[in-house]
């Protein structure tokens, strides 16, 4: 594959990437039944340059869809199990002296991986959160006034119990601010559950999930993307999405513009997964509720009313019209 450039994306880049989306997707359906959607949309994170939020419960594949995506990538994984007595040294490496050779070494913590698992995040205290976070947004780690850069695709797919709070650190909205989409995985439906309850099933399996691209073309094509055309009647939808956001009475907390920017890169990235060097209203539409719902904070009155963020978001995007095709 070629340099990249801040050429305009061609169909012939679009259709190979398209179809390196879908191998990679199907890779890791082997170890993920029936998943797709969630699949789809991790992928989407990872080729924006973004990080996810799932929020599930236990036994759902959390720990199987990170390790399945770094295989199929051909990456490393790893996973980082957050606890109340988790140091951020624990999670973004130290200092520590070589008696050998009498020099300080920096010693690479688990977040020097390519897919990073940060299990029950919001279980360990605030100023660790706030080490992987601050990896998250700067993408280096600072150690004796050193920085040290993690690489290229950097995907941290971080989860949370929503059923047991005991013990437990809650994110504060900006720290939410800072993963680009969450989801959940969910339980799998009846059919796809029988197959996963077989005797032999490849469900689970990672060393079975092959590897079928790189992280080096998975870098490329994310800059790649950056450069898919989005059309000003598209950005206006985005912008009066976050607009209508703000305006409505029943958020304390509307869109942020790293939100509607974050939206904009999912966007050009699930357009090119379609097949298309553009995007349409309906791409807009698909990833708001992923993107923009858990950085929305209700008002009390909501809250005690039994509103949903996705609720008021879906109704704050009904009320913005729809851009039409030109003639």
């Amino acid at each position: 594959m070629t340099a990249m450039t801040s050429a305009p994306v061609g169909e012939h880049e679009i259709a190979a990437f398209r179809l390196l989306h879908s191998q990679v997707a199907d890779a890791v359906e082997t170890a993920l039944l029936g998943k797709r959607d969630v699949i789809d949309l991790v992928l989407v994170a990872m080729f924006a340059g973004g990080h996810v939020l799932l929020e599930d419960v236990p036994g759902t594949g959390k720990t199987t869809l990170a390790r399945a995506v770094a295989n199929a990538l051909g990456g490393q994984s790893r996973r980082v199990q957050f606890t109340p007595d988790l140091l951020p040294s624990d999670v973004t490496g130290t200092s520590v002296y070589d008696p050998r050779s009498g020099e300080v070494r920096f010693r690479p913590g688990p977040v020097f991986a390519n897919v990073v698992l940060a299990d029950e995040i919001n279980r360990a205290a605030a100023k660790t959160q706030s080490a992987l976070l601050e990896v998250m947004e700067e993408r280096t780690v600072t150690v004796d006034g050193v920085g040290h850069p993690v690489g290229e695709p950097f995907l941290v797919v971080a989860t949370q119990n929503p059923i047991d709070l005991d013990g437990t650190y809650r994110l504060p909205e900006a720290q939410l601010d800072r993963f680009m989409l969450r989801t959940s995985i969910g339980y799998p439906e009846r059919q796809h559950e029988l197959n996963v309850l077989r005797p032999g099933s490849p469900a689970g399996r990672i060393v079975q999930v092959p590897a079928v691209t790189s992280p080096q073309m998975v870098a490329q094509y994310s800059h790649l993307l950056a450069n898919l055309h989005v059309a000003e009647p598209i950005l206006t939808y985005i912008s009066e999405i976050g607009a209508a956001t703000r305006a409505s009475d029943r958020l304390r907390l509307g869109a942020s513009t790293r939100g509607l920017r974050a939206l904009v890169r999912c966007v050009q990235v699930y357009a090119a997964a379609q097949g298309r060097h553009f995007v349409v209203p309906s791409d807009v539409q698909r990833l708001t509720g992923p993107v923009l719902a858990h950085r929305l904070v209700l008002t009390r009155e909501a809250l005690l009313a039994g509103a949903t963020s996705e609720e008021v978001l879906s109704a704050a995007v009904q009320s913005v019209p729809v851009p039409r095709p030109g003639p």
